[in-house]
């Protein structure tokens, strides 16, 4: 019996018998050489579930010494993080080797030798070119290098004899490249040093792949991110190669290296691309909580969306020929698995209540799902998925008994700009049956929204209709325009967005005031006075309520922003100066209202002491727990329309 296997059997904590039984070489043992940089040798904190080891099917051959896990250098153990040395991290061949054993029939073990270098060029792993690296090599390096006694390539080797002596070398994982981004002779040395793996080990070529992730993508903000196009073309260098996507994996705040997650999920797609080299059909279940209902924003007919009890959100996508599929909810990216059907399923974490807009992606092309409702916002037509409230949210849902009013849409023509406008106009229960004139609200939504967000992601009807059922909120029209704001603002090089002076949206001021105001009084049954017009907005919208009403204020006597874009305003020269003796403008404008979410740190509560210290009445008011998002700008609305036109 073999020493190493002696120590093994002398570790009470491992029942490898079969291991130790046998001599002879094991087909059922597959191993595989893991090697490479800082995130094949892990840089992201093993969390619980990493930690523990899956059991004596997936076995690690330390490539040194870890006493304080009872490790020895050559010695077959359990796997669990860190695999690669003490004081290391999580890496891709943990949940690489879950995923395998997780498929593979129970008689087959899993075995890992694994050494990687945090910041090695792949000229450390060139037999030619080693001696000279080390030496070359930057102080902070020297020790990694140093626990592999100066020859990281050796090591390899000289553990994967040793492993083939109980099992089979069945693939090569790598992860390098960060340190050579942009090197056109990158892909030649990874094949010289794939080529010498081989002739080394007597391996043959057909017989074991080489599997090479991409680098953190980080939504195309990642370090190193160029180097994935050399990545990507390494196949037509070496043809046994396979390149496995980090798209969507996670990553942390570096932008250079993988989170927890991140690598839990690439590891995975490694261990899905072994399995399907090895023959096996990948099935990955997609399981839901009974309590997950349908979302009620999914399009009816269709199963997924849901959501279930703490906010988690399934998504499912028929797409058998894509090769992977990612869903982005407000740029955080969640992987899709696919079963044997070519059904892709994800699963998000926990998502804050209220509405998220959302996008599938297939090979870097974002669309909609197809089973959801479709809403303007990110500047185009858009997915969503409501996370629901309990019942502190019927303010904004329809309520049985309650007298609705009705939503209109209307096109009107706008001689200040020679065009045909757009505008949804809210009008309260029973209005089409009287005489009476109602005070008008003009409520605007955001940068890259539309005059559709507040009806369709607002709920702003359900809002109106249930606050003057109650009596808190007198019976009003209410108007909601684009306000040329549907497009992005180019910030770098679009023109000022200093208050009273911006560029963005500003086409739209003259149209309300020369054309839309008329429009609605002239079509309408309104009170056209200052003190029964109001306007308010969010976000940008916002912004353009300051622009408008403080350069309009005989048009104007309430106004309000919810999350308001207002950033940098002086109150003592903005808008002529009218924010700066607050007792002449407490005489004019009846309210002012100022509304954010707790968790956006939009600049409001300065914003809101800074009129304070005019001596300007403010009511300022934060949404507990919310973000710059439609719940945050609903709450806004809710308490606002109260102290209108009384």
């Amino acid at each position: 019996m073999k020493p190493f296997f002696k120590a093994v059997f002398a570790t009470a904590a491992l029942t490898l018998c079969s291991i130790g039984a046998k001599a002879e070489v094991d087909p059922n043992f597959y191993i595989f050489i893991c090697f490479g940089q800082s995130n094949m040798e892990g840089a992201a904190r093993p969390e619980k579930q990493d930690l523990e080891s899956p059991g004596p099917r997936f076995l690690l051959m330390p490539a040194v010494d870890d006493p304080g896990r009872g490790r020895k250098k050559g010695v077959w153990c359990e796997a669990s993080a860190p695999l690669c040395r003490p004081n290391t991290g999580l890496t891709p061949a943990d949940w690489f080797g879950r995923t395998m054993i997780k498929t593979l029939p129970e008689n087959i073990r899993v075995g890992v030798i694994h050494v990687a270098i945090g910041g090695i060029h792949i000229q450390g792993f060139l037999k030619d070119s080693i001696a000279s690296y080390v030496q070359k090599a930057p102080g902070w390096m020297k020790p990694m290098l140093q626990a592999y006694d100066n020859d990281p390539y050796e090591r390899i080797i000289s553990l994967a004899k040793l492993a083939q002596k109980d099992g089979v070398i069945k693939g090569i994982l790598m992860h390098q490249g960060e340190s050579n981004t942009g090197d056109p002779k990158w892909a030649g040395m990874v094949k010289k040093v794939y080529d010498d793996m081989l002739g080394d080990l007597q391996l043959k070529p057909e017989e074991v792949p080489l599997l090479a992730g991409e680098v953190v993508q980080a939504n195309g903000k990642g370090q190193c991110v160029a180097m994935n196009k050399l990545i990507n073309e390494l196949p037509k260098t070496l043809h046994t190669s396979q390149v496995i996507s980090s798209t969507g994996c996670s990553n942390g705040p570096d932008n250079l290296h993988f989170d927890a997650a991140g690598y839990r999920e690439l590891g995975t797609r490694y261990g899905e691309k072994m399995l399907e080299l090895l023959g096996y059909q990948v099935v990955t279940p997609f399981e839901v909580p009974a309590d997950a209902k349908t979302a009620e924003t999914t399009i009816p007919g269709n199963e997924f969306p849901k959501v279930d009890k703490d906010g988690r959100a399934y998504f499912r996508l028929v797409a058998p020929q894509a090769r992977e599929a990612v869903v982005d909810i407000c740029s955080k990216q969640y992987p899709m698995r696919r079963d044997e059907k070519g059904v892709w399923c994800a699963v998000t974490d926990p998502l804050v209540e209220g509405f998220h807009y959302y996008f599938m992606n297939i090979g870097g092309v974002n669309f909609i799902d197809p089973a959801t409702e479709t809403f303007f916002g990110c500047n185009r037509q858009s997915g969503g998925i409501e996370i629901p409230e309990g019942p502190e949210g019927d303010y904004y849902r329809p309520q049985v008994g309650t007298p609705k009013g009705q939503v209109r849409s209307i096109y009107y023509y706008a001689a200040s700009t020679n065009e045909w406008r757009h505008a949804m106009v809210y009008t309260p229960a029973g209005y089409e049956k009287g005489k009476k004139k109602y005070p008008v609200l003009y409520l605007q939504h955001g940068m890259g929204e539309d005059e559709t967000g507040w009806a369709k992601q607002g709920h702003m009807q359900h809002i109106m209709d249930n606050a003057i059922a109650k009596g808190e909120a007198v019976p009003m029209i209410v108007v909601m325009e684009s306000g040329d704001i549907k497009a992005p603002f180019n910030f770098a090089g679009g023109g000022s967005n200093r208050q009273g002076f911006s560029d963005y949206g500003a086409s739209f001021y003259k149209v309300m005031i020369n054309d839309l105001i008329p429009y609605i009084d002239s079509n309408f049954r309104t009170l056209t006075d200052r003190d029964h017009r109001a306007m308010a907005g969010l976000s940008w919208g916002g912004h353009q309520t300051f622009d408008i009403v403080l350069q309009h204020m005989d048009l104007f006597s309430y106004m309000g922003a919810f999350s308001g874009a207002i950033f940098g305003l002086d109150p003592d020269t903005a808008y002529d100066g009218v924010l700066k003796d607050g007792e002449a403008f407490n005489k004019r404008i009846h309210y002012l209202f100022l509304h954010c979410g707790s968790e956006e740190n939009f600049g409001t509560d300065r914003l809101a002491q800074s009129l304070r210290d005019r001596g300007i009445k403010v009511d300022y008011q934060v949404s507990q727990g919310t973000h710059h998002e439609w719940l945050t700008w609903r709450r806004g609305l809710h308490l606002f329309i109260p102290h209108l036109f009384k």
